[in-house]
């Protein structure tokens, strides 16, 4: 099937040109060189993450999915929440860094508000060094929402480090900044289909 949205540019200047470590949990496959952001970069007074990636947009769609579906193009590092009317919301997204990219098609199989998080066992072999369990807050590298992909480890989910969003650093999760992940989950029921490009 074939879709078309209009094109643009996902990593904004401000992403683009900063060139922080990867630290979060989620795509983290070594100890992180170089200094970190500091916290008060990143949060506001309420401990919650502050979006760096291009705002959310509604973009003319005149493709052939039904509303309700979700478009995710891992090349264009964007996710399209189909609407009706010939529109979508394009959300800029974090995806799966080299070696844990996928394609597919899956649906939403269940959704949490701040969820907590246990690294699967594949990852664990990875880094051992990860905590076996965190519950959901801001500190949690899910974020302030997940959408669990049916058939999968996978997510479209939150992040406590919103500057990673536009880049290819995870370990194929889709990851968004929370003001947009809350948005989209409101939006999107369980059962909905997910196409990963």
């Amino acid at each position: 099937m074939r879709h078309r949205f209009v094109a643009a540019g996902c990593i904004a200047a401000g992403i683009a040109t900063q060139a922080f470590p990867a630290t979060a949990y989620e795509y983290q496959g070594s100890a992180a060189s170089g200094p970190s952001p500091s916290p008060t970069d990143l949060t506001e007074l309420s401990g919650r993450p502050q979006a760096s990636a291009p705002q959310r947009e509604l973009v003319p769609y005149d493709g052939a999915y039904p509303p309700g579906t979700i478009v995710v193009s891992t090349q264009e590092r964007r996710l399209y929440y189909i609407l009706p009317g010939n529109q979508a919301i394009r959300y800029c997204v974090g995806v799966g860094r080299p070696g844990f990219t996928w394609t597919g098609i899956r649906t939403v199989a269940m959704k949490r508000e701040w969820p907590s998080w246990q690294p699967p066992r594949e990852m664990l072999r990875r880094r051992p060094d990860l905590p076996r369990f965190l519950e959901g807050g801001p500190d949690n590298p899910l974020g302030a929402r997940a959408m669990y992909l049916g058939g999968t480890l996978y997510r479209i989910h939150g992040s406590n480090e919103p500057n990673t969003i536009g880049q290819a650093v995870s370990s194929g999760c889709i990851r968004m900044t929370n003001d947009d992940v809350e948005d989209l989950y409101d939006r999107v029921k369980v059962g909905a289909r997910v196409i990963v490009q």
